[in-house]
């Protein structure tokens, strides 16, 4: 048999034109519901935040708070009269959030036995160092409008928002107006934490006693 001589080895391949395709912009992130009041908080009051949303606030390091039943706290601001203006107070629903000074939360107990009230079952919470705080809304046009809140990311669920009753003053120092212990050196002005303690407490149970009569 007579065989079929090969072919010539064929040339290699142009590659096709390098077409140059359209740069797309950098993407910038868009801002996420919450940046305006989460910078509010870091920047005017040198407040840190806890990361994610709803935007709330890390207690224990610039202020302590006081959880307890709205209906007992505004009777007790009452009661209070000037000595409990002053110091920043937040509500979410039905409870009102007292803001005292940091390791505050740690004295509670103790303050509590020492004014004869450790032996009830109270209505009452100390949040302190690595406890969290949904962050009101800061106060007037201080901050842009946020856009709403996507499902699912709502301040409190059904508790609602929480909103400021009394807010803190940005350019002023806001520790000074916290209610803190006369032995711990108390500040000018600043309520003392025994008679608010005491006079919250006081309150809580009287608001107890009339939900059990009635």
């Amino acid at each position: 048999m007579v065989g079929t001589a090969p072919g010539p080895v064929p040339f290699p391949r142009r590659p096709p034109p390098c077409r140059s395709l359209p740069r797309r912009p950098l993407a910038r992130r868009s801002p996420e519901p919450g940046d305006e009041v989460r910078l509010w908080y870091e920047k005017v009051l040198g407040w840190p935040t806890a990361p994610g949303l709803p935007v709330r606030l890390a207690v224990g390091e610039r202020f302590d708070v006081l959880d307890l039943p709205a209906e007992a706290g505004h009777a007790a601001l009452e009661r209070l009269g000037r000595a409990g203006r002053g110091f920043p107070v937040a509500v979410q629903g039905s409870r009102m959030r007292l803001l005292v000074a940091a390791g505050s939360a740690e004295e509670l107990p103790g303050l509590l036995d020492w004014l004869e009230w450790g032996s009830l079952e109270l209505d009452l919470a100390a949040i302190g160092a690595g406890g969290l705080m949904d962050a009101p809304r800061p106060p007037g046009g201080d901050v842009p409008a946020a856009r709403p809140l996507p499902p699912g990311h709502g301040h409190g669920g059904s508790q609602g928002a929480a909103v400021w009753l009394r807010p803190p003053e940005p350019g002023c120092e806001v520790e000074a107006s916290l209610p803190t212990l006369s032995a711990m050196g108390g500040r000018d002005g600043a309520p003392d934490l025994v008679r608010l303690v005491n006079t919250v407490v006081t309150q809580v149970h009287r608001v107890r006693l009339r939900r059990v009569c009635a």
